[in-house]
């Protein structure tokens, strides 16, 4: 395909404008916590599609897009999910966590017990395709996946928080039985999961703070 460029369509705010919708997207985000006791209310399905087309707007390497959103609502689904993700989750606390691992975790409050994945109304799988399949049945490779994919979950969280939802990011390893509950196609791996809905009524959030910003910024 060759390179066919359109005008940039930007219309450029003033500076008092900027700084407003800068800091009232700083302040939405600094609000943001990782939730694990979710109610099960429903959640109006617009929202979470309105999150997953913003993280269909991340930049990616080539433009390949190597992302799929698998949006999970069925009971059924769900449970098998969960106990999936419980057996994986169990045997790595019991067994192949290290020490220092399970020291880094402790102030989180996690274990093996995953509610968040049954008691959420939406559960959003995210995959990374490794290639795509041509039209001769070749593998065409994607460039940067990871990278891309990850930007992409960034959009997602940041999309879900600006509609007034609770999420959590959650990485069972190894994560292969994602793929075939869901009966995703050989290119796809599974990246990360990630519960959505309103927090329960007695959710509660870990004591932490974010570090300030001389402690993540460098200026040179």
């Amino acid at each position: 395909m060759e390179y066919r460029p359109v005008p940039l369509e930007y219309e450029r705010p003033t500076e008092d404008a900027a700084l407003e919708s800068s800091r009232a997207f700083l302040a939405m985000l600094e609000a943001r916590r990782s939730v694990r006791r979710f109610s099960s209310e429903p959640v109006p399905l617009e929202l979470v599609e309105n999150a997953i087309r913003a993280a269909g707007t991340a930049p990616s390497g080539a433009h390949q897009q190597p992302w799929t959103f698998v949006l999970v609502s069925d009971p059924e689904v769900k449970r098998r999910l969960r106990e999936g993700a419980e057996a994986e989750e169990r045997e790595c606390y019991d067994r192949r966590a290290t020490p220092e691992w399970l020291e880094a975790v402790a102030p989180i409050g996690t274990d093996w017990i995953k509610t968040h994945m049954t008691d959420a109304p939406f559960v959003i799988v995210v995959f990374e395709q490794a290639w795509r399949p041509g039209d001769d049945g070749e593998k065409i490779k994607h460039y940067y996946v990871r990278e891309s994919v990850g930007i992409a979950v960034g959009f997602l969280l940041a999309a879900l928080q600006a509609a007034g939802l609770c999420a959590l990011t959650h990485t069972p390893s190894p994560m292969r039985f994602l793929g075939e509950i869901l009966g995703r196609p050989e290119n796809e791996r599974p990246f990360i999961l990630v519960p959505v809905g309103y927090p329960a009524d007695d959710a509660e959030v870990p004591d932490l703070e974010r570090k300030p910003l001389d402690e993540i910024l460098v200026r040179v």
